[in-house]
């Protein structure tokens, strides 16, 4: 009789893994499509080539510095992120085909070099507005 309980107890420590299994692929091909199906938001960034020569007959552009402590600089002058769109709107009173362009230092915030973007686009510039990134 022992020998027919000895059996058992060996049938008994078997596991079954083909439910497991089934599980872990349609858990594999639920992630799968999920992530077919989200989109990240973002800016569009559009870079200037550096390469490019600077055109004589561009007198005029509009070149903000964001600092990486957020402050807004244009011409080394420190301006008010309240002021970016009238201090824009100026610069395109006399050229309204000025270029603009929005330095970001290493370690800025991305909320201040994006706001001065908004106030460039509401001031009136037109065209893309132009990134560019300090080498420090």
């Amino acid at each position: 009789m022992r020998r027919i309980g000895k059996q058992k107890a060996e049938e008994g420590a078997e596991i079954d893994l083909t439910p497991m299994l089934d599980v872990v692929f349609i858990m594999l091909i639920f992630f799968i499509v999920v992530a077919s199906f989200l989109k990240e938001a973002g800016v569009e960034v559009t870079r200037p080539d550096n390469n490019q020569p600077d055109d004589p007959n561009d007198a005029v552009s509009i070149v903000f510095e964001v600092a990486a402590d957020g402050q807004i600089y244009l011409e080394n002058r420190r301006v008010d992120e309240r002021a970016v769109r009238a201090v824009a709107q100026r610069i395109l009173a006399e050229d309204p085909e000025a270029p603009m362009t929005v330095k970001v230092a290493k370690g800025a915030k991305a909320g201040v070099a994006v706001d001065v973007i908004d106030a460039g686009y509401e001031a009136g510039v037109s065209g893309n507005i132009s990134w560019a990134s300090d080498k420090d």
